[in-house]
């Protein structure tokens, strides 16, 4: 299966999985009136939502080019996990709300051994889907799926407190439910921010790693007649990164060698890091490259 393939199957599997825990979750907290359950079903009911953002974002992601968007679509994931961020910081609030609410004033579950075992189902569904998606993400490296991924993390874990929670009032702990309650919207709150943050840096066009700029240098430096290497610039678009850099070859190096120079590295950094847009600049060596570029970018020089 290819990337793309898999990319979409994993937005569509996460849908499926937010919607059926939702609904599971909804009847269940009807039946029992938990504080936790219910914090944990509005984090279920928020994931259909961000999925299916997702879900969109990634069939928008995966266009090609075309002439309005010569370097794609792939921003469209980090406009919509942006979105994500924003709706579900305002839905951890509410969530707070009640819940704090739940911890003044404490109620009794009804129906606790129901609860457990819905939420032992919902552990393990939500395993399940972490495991793929990871899977999916060592694979593509895609960014939507990163987020959601991290969602479901914190869903995981809320699921677990929402078991003890139920434990713990039905041992007479009863505020137990609306503190887990209120540490769940927290978790929802935190998960907003982190995709919040990695969204604006790929908006902000923030350079790629250094561990992989620096390898990217390191394949321009075996590159064979390549005298140096400068200007150096990198970002990401979705699953896809943005490279540029200048070559310096000899200056009594000919079209046709210093052009095949720039194809042979511009394929190594394809096999590396695809999926990848390379675009190499030639210059001839000499004393004026670089320039201001130096200040900010890694600078390799033949000493030879």
């Amino acid at each position: 299966m290819n990337d793309e393939r898999l990319l979409r199957r994993a937005s569509a599997v996460s849908v499926l999985t937010a919607l059926v825990l939702t609904a599971v979750k909804f009847v269940t907290w009807l039946a029992t009136g938990s504080a936790s359950l219910f914090a944990s079903m509005v984090d279920s009911a928020l994931d259909v939502v961000s999925s299916g953002a997702n879900f969109a974002a990634v069939r928008i992601a995966l266009r090609p080019a075309d002439t309005d968007h010569r370097f794609g679509h792939g921003k469209a994931e980090s406009l919509a996990g942006l979105g994500q961020a924003l709706f579900i910081g305002a839905s951890a609030i509410g969530t707070g709300v009640y819940a704090a609410n739940r911890l003044i004033e404490p109620r009794e579950i009804a129906l606790a051994g129901i609860g457990l075992g819905v939420m032992v189902f919902s552990i393990v569904a939500t395993g399940l889907l972490i495991g793929y998606q990871r899977r999916v993400i060592r694979r593509t490296g895609s960014l939507v799926i990163q987020a959601d991924s991290l969602h479901y993390l914190s869903d995981w874990l809320a699921n677990i407190g929402v078991i003890a929670a139920i434990v713990l009032a039905e041992l007479g702990w009863l505020r137990a439910d609306g503190a887990i309650a209120l540490v769940i919207s927290l978790m929802i709150a935190w998960s907003a921010w982190s995709v919040a943050r990695d969204a604006v840096q790929v908006l902000m066009d923030r350079e790629l790693p250094a561990s992989e700029r620096e390898r990217i240098l390191e394949l321009a430096r075996a590159t064979a007649g390549v005298s140096g290497a400068h200007g150096l610039r990198t970002r990401r678009s979705g699953t896809r990164r943005i490279v540029q850099l200048h070559l310096e070859l000899p200056g009594t190096t000919d079209l046709a060698t210093a052009h095949a120079a720039g194809d042979r590295l511009r394929r190594r950094i394809e096999e590396k890091f695809a999926p990848v847009d390379v675009t190499v600049h030639l210059d001839p060596a000499g004393p004026d490259n670089p320039s201001e570029e130096e200040v900010v970018d890694p600078v390799y020089r033949d000493s030879r």
